[in-house]
Formats: structure tokens, C-alpha cells, sequence
């Protein structure tokens, strides 16, 4: 039985992705690569794809954090601060569970990100839910990004 893991995406199977690692035994996050070239235009929002899907149980999550060194480097910060993964993004119909970056560009000049350069990291948490919680009762995610809804 699976616990908790990455997986390549059907799309980008034959393209060299490499599945995230810690780089020492006490890091917490595992580094997420870009999976292709990418240009992050100046002060705006880019969509970085990783060629990745997460599984984990159901009461967990990924969160997606850019790389401190990363961040410092280029003035680049993930525009939501942290990305959330949810455990039933995994394998959803509309786009298999695929996870960008979306990193925002802080400067006034482009930064060209090339493939495989790490960008973020992953790490995964456990939540807690309030008593008599009935969210996902009988409920499936339809969509992928952005799926559960706006507001």
C-alpha cells in the first residue's frame, strides 16, 4: 500500500523527470524541479509545471514552498505563499493531478528558469478537521486547479 509519494504525469513520462528528493536527513521539504524551460516575465504570474502528481492520505496535504535560495536570488516568491495539494488532487480527471509552481516575478527584469532547476520544495503536513465536519461526504473532486470552488 502507498503511503505518500510522487509521480511522473502521463505527459511527461519519456521527458527525464526526475521525482523530488531531500537533499540531507534533516530537510523537510523535497525539491521540486522545473520540467521544462520556462520565462518568468516581470512582475507577473507564471505557471511553472513540474511534470509531478503527489499522493499522500486523506487527511493530508502537500504545501508548495519556492526555495529560499531561489527566491533571494531572483526576487521570485510563489504568488499564494504557500500552494496547497490536496490528498484527492492525485489522478483527478481533468489534468491527473499535475502540479505547478505559480511563481511570481518581483522584479523589473525577466528570469529565465531552465529544466530541472529546483524551484520549490514540497512538504508534506496532517490536518486537523472541527467536530461533526461533513465536508467530502459523498463528495469528488471534478476538476483539477482551482476545482473546489471560488469565494
Amino acid at each position: 500500500m502507498k503511503t505518500r509519494g510522487f509521480e511522473v504525469v502521463t505527459t511527461y513520462t519519456d521527458k527525464g523527470i526526475a521525482l523530488p528528493a531531500r537533499k540531507t536527513g534533516c530537510s523537510a521539504g523535497y525539491d521540486l524541479a522545473a520540467a521544462e524551460d520556462v520565462l518568468l516575465a516581470p512582475n507577473r504570474v507564471t505557471l511553472v509545471p513540474t511534470g509531478l502528481k503527489a499522493y499522500m492520505q486523506p487527511d493530508e496535504y502537500l504545501g508548495i514552498h519556492v526555495r529560499s535560495g531561489f527566491s533571494i536570488r531572483n526576487l521570485v516568491s510563489c504568488v499564494n505563499d504557500e500552494g496547497i495539494i490536496d490528498a484527492d488532487y492525485y489522478d483527478n480527471a481533468e489534468n491527473e493531478g499535475h502540479i505547478f509552481v505559480a511563481l511570481i516575478n518581483l522584479s523589473d527584469k525577466p528570469v529565465q528558469i531552465e529544466k530541472g532547476t529546483r524551484i520549490a520544495q514540497g512538504i508534506f503536513y496532517r490536518y486537523l478537521t472541527v467536530d461533526d465536519d461533513t465536508a467530502g461526504v459523498g463528495a469528488i473532486r471534478n476538476g483539477g486547479m482551482g476545482s473546489t470552488g471560488e469565494g
